[in-house]
């Protein structure tokens, strides 16, 4: 809604135009610079979009002062506690917690459609076996789209959710073959008579010839990381479907193109990195030597896992997962794994340090996801397709939103050129 006006000024013309500010539910109001051209012909300049609403949206909202986040009004630490991931699934795709009955038909319309087609499932056989995971993963996804064009008209509201509803029960049984591909065992279909996380952990790691049973503790770790990482508002890769999705291409696409941009190390390859980073320190004894190399301006060494881009307080799920922590490596007799002691121990010089406390550099959800990855023995070439399944979710319901929209528009940033004027074709001869 519209409840406040400012009026802009052109300094060199004199010219005034008013801005008309739009209220959301909870957060910063936000200028509709729409006219901002016509008015004066400029462009706003935003390199990052930093200051920059992008989107209408109802589903995620970000505190990141205060360290809140909340999915369609609800704190993620209820969902944490009291939640399992396709019940956030349902609510961040459909608005509101289901009922009973309207879970179960959910969950059944995931559990009972997790197998992919045996020629998409032999796409595989085409990647090295080296291949990156998240390569193999949009690939194949992107692939979707020619195995099921009959059900992806965008604008057909029961399209779009057999498409939510493929995307989520499939893409797990994708990651697993991507994961079996690399390791050269034999392909394991889903079960259906395990849930959403426990199906995918029997896929990852069960061979024909010996039953293997699922650790609960590690399918319980499993789910709340998903829950924790399915959706963050407007970050690179939701807005990169969006974006992608925006001119009306098919939603495998879409989702493909999110999953690029997922695999960045600035973005879903963090908790990677935080582990890399931990291996590189080695000891405890070490802190101290790298805590100052991240404090120098002029090293390039930095602690991953520590601030936010948009958190300048602590990571609300960074607590949750911290916890979690714990619990899953006193469980599988962990306790003592030096990884995680050593996580501690650089989280407590850290806070403790003036540079990070004055900067507000607290651990963020990346810091201690990747140790929980790592003792359930998920590889570190799989921790970002264990983000790309968990965002999913969010990807889905941000696509809907936008393509249910009837104000919808193709994205088309605007830019600042600072490239050679005109100038004209100059023959190979005549030139210096």
């Amino acid at each position: 809604m519209t409840d406040k006006k400012y009026e802009l000024t052109n300094l060199s013309s004199g010219k005034k135009s008013i801005l008309e500010a739009r209220s959301g539910t909870l957060g910063p109001d936000v200028l509709n610079i729409a006219n901002v051209t016509r008015d004066h012909g400029v462009f706003t300049f935003d390199p990052g979009f930093m200051a920059t609403a992008a989107c209408e949206s109802k589903i995620t909202y970000i505190d990141g002062d205060e360290g809140v986040l909340l999915y369609r009004g609800y704190p993620v630490e209820q969902l944490a506690e009291k939640s399992n991931f396709l019940e956030v699934a349902y609510l961040l795709i459909n608005g509101q917690l289901p009922s009973a009955a309207q879970l179960a038909e959910f969950v059944h319309a995931i559990q009972y459609h997790t197998m992919i087609n045996e020629s998409l499932l032999r796409f595989f056989n085409g990647f090295q076996y080296n291949a990156h995971p998240m390569a193999m993963l949009s690939g194949v996804v992107a692939s979707m789209a020619a195995f099921y064009h009959d059900s992806t008209d965008i604008h057909n509201p029961r399209h779009r959710e057999i498409f939510a509803h493929r995307i989520i029960a499939k893409i797990p049984t994708i990651a697993a073959a991507a994961y079996k591909h690399s390791t050269g065992q034999p392909f394991m279909y889903p079960r259906n008579d395990h849930d959403y996380c426990a199906n995918l952990l029997n896929m990852f790691f069960s061979v024909p010839c010996e039953n293997y049973q699922v650790d609960p503790v590690a399918a319980q770790a499993l789910d709340l990381l998903f829950i924790l990482h399915a959706d963050h508002e407007q970050n690179a890769s939701t807005s990169t479907v969006r974006l992608a999705g925006s001119t009306g291409t098919n939603p495998y696409a879409a989702i493909s193109a999110g999953i690029s941009a997922l695999w960045g190390p600035a973005h879903g390859g963090a908790n990677e990195a935080v582990l890399a980073m931990l291996e590189q320190i080695g000891t405890a004894e070490n802190i101290p030597k790298f805590v100052a190399k991240a404090k120098d301006k002029n090293d390039n060494f930095k602690l991953m896992g520590f601030g936010h881009r948009v958190y300048k307080n602590r990571d609300p799920r960074a607590t949750i997962i911290r916890a979690m922590c714990h619990k899953v490596l006193a469980k599988l007799g962990k306790s003592d794994n030096p990884l995680f002691e050593l996580a501690l121990r650089l989280e407590e010089v850290a806070l403790k340090d003036e540079y990070f406390i004055e900067r507000k550099l607290y651990p963020n959800v990346d810091f201690y996801s990747g140790i929980i990855y790592s003792a359930i023995k998920i590889p570190q070439s799989m921790f970002t397709v264990m983000f790309a399944i968990a965002r999913t979710v969010g990807w889905v319901a941000h696509w809907q939103e936008m393509i249910s929209d009837p104000g919808m528009k193709i994205g088309r940033p605007r830019q600042l050129y600072a490239g050679p004027e005109r100038r004209d074709y100059a023959e190979m001869s005549n030139r210096g």
